[in-house]
């Protein structure tokens, strides 16, 4: 193994489409067929790899193209040739390069952490600054439009020690909301739940349908209308007995600040996709944990590699309380990247010990989903 100030030599792209289970619809817009993920590898002088992986979605944070681009364009020279433990000054570089892309910056800073775990021979959440992580309560969505399939999947959760939904609503009607929110109070009295309508809802629909939602007490109402009507936002906090939660509102640390000033939401979801990196979801965590707002971690459409990331983040982020939505790799993609299934059993998400994130990607899958390469 090289020293922890090798250099980084090799920089791999690979952008692959992976098999999903079934289709699953939101307030913005439906996923089915496949999600479409970069997988970054960097590769020190000694042969160290680190891993990471940007997992875009079109209508919320960019594309997979434009990840692509960022990484293999724009952020690569500003990689190759450094030092890992230049990860500070890297990362400042790749803000600098390209605009946005959030994602991409996900994957680099998580590489990053990667070699710098396996270098110290430390997990990253505790370089992160955790020291005795937890099992992470985990969410699942339920978002198919035949909610037969999801009244399947209710079951698989009640009987896999699963504890905790999050129903997707306002893409189908209210009447399909509340006809499902009944129907999971009535026969899953064993789960907890969350409603997320992912910004499906007018002012006007919100203002009349959030509170009727409200009066079956979900743990917490999150983003019923678009990212930019912070107004109604505030509006509807104090209309409503339920904490709601703001996500596609904020993006990082720059609009918690804002979101705070403007008291939009009771809490927040932090998802390093949107932060463009896990210390900056830190942040993110800790501005609203000051504010007394709650927080929980997120997730896109991503494979175990990007929930690996994101569970290390929150096992050192003690100021996120609500668990994790890290469900993808094991409910909804057909098969996972990682060589050894994303370590989620009994309703909980656990982080290992190993140095790194402690998984690494199986070469064969990422072969056989790959669509576009590039290395060097």
């Amino acid at each position: 193994m090289g020293q922890p100030d090798d250099i980084i030599a090799g920089m791999d792209l690979w952008h692959c489409a992976l098999p999903v289970t079934g289709r699953r619809d939101h307030g913005i817009g439906s996923v089915g067929g496949s999600v479409e993920v970069i997988v970054l590898r960097l590769t020190t002088e000694g042969g160290v790899e680190g891993w990471g992986e940007a997992s875009p979605w079109v209508v919320f944070t960019g594309s997979p193209e434009a990840s692509f681009a960022a990484l293999n364009r724009y952020i690569r020279p500003f990689v190759i040739g450094r030092r890992v433990s230049d990860h500070t000054a890297i990362m400042a570089d790749a803000a600098r390069a390209v605009v946005h892309c959030t994602e991409a910056k996900a994957a680099l800073d998580t590489a990053l952490w990667d070699l710098a775990g396996k270098f110290a021979g430390k997990p990253v959440w505790a370089l992160l600054g955790g020291s005795d992580p937890k099992p992470i309560p985990l969410s699942c969505s339920i978002a198919s439009p035949d909610f037969a399939a999801d009244k399947a999947l209710l079951v698989r959760l009640r009987d896999e020690g699963g504890r905790i939904v999050k129903l997707k609503t306002g893409f189908k009607g209210h009447a399909f909301d509340m006809e499902r929110l009944d129907y999971i109070r009535s026969q899953h009295p064993e789960m907890r739940i969350r409603v997320d309508y992912n910004q499906g809802l007018t002012r006007d629909d919100a203002l009349a349908q959030v509170p009727e939602v409200a009066r079956l007490l979900p743990d917490f109402i999150e983003q019923p209308v678009a990212a930019s009507d912070w107004q109604t936002m505030a509006d509807l906090r104090f209309r409503i007995d339920v904490p709601l939660l703001a996500d596609e509102s904020f993006f990082g640390p720059e609009d918690m600040d804002r979101a705070i000033r403007e008291g939009i939401c009771d809490g927040v979801s932090v998802k390093i996709m949107k932060t463009g990196g896990l210390g900056r979801a830190q942040q993110v965590a800790r501005l609203a944990a000051q504010a007394g707002l709650a927080a929980y971690g997120g997730d896109m459409f991503e494979t175990g590699l990007a929930h690996l990331a994101g569970a290390h983040m929150i096992a050192a982020t003690p100021e996120i309380g609500l668990g994790c939505e890290f469900y993808q790799a094991r409910y909804f993609l057909a098969e996972d990247l990682l060589a050894s299934p994303f370590p989620c059993d009994n309703g909980h998400v656990t982080v290992s010990n190993s140095p790194g994130l402690g998984l690494v990607p199986d070469m064969d899958k990422v072969h056989r989903f790959v669509m576009k390469t590039a290395g060097g």
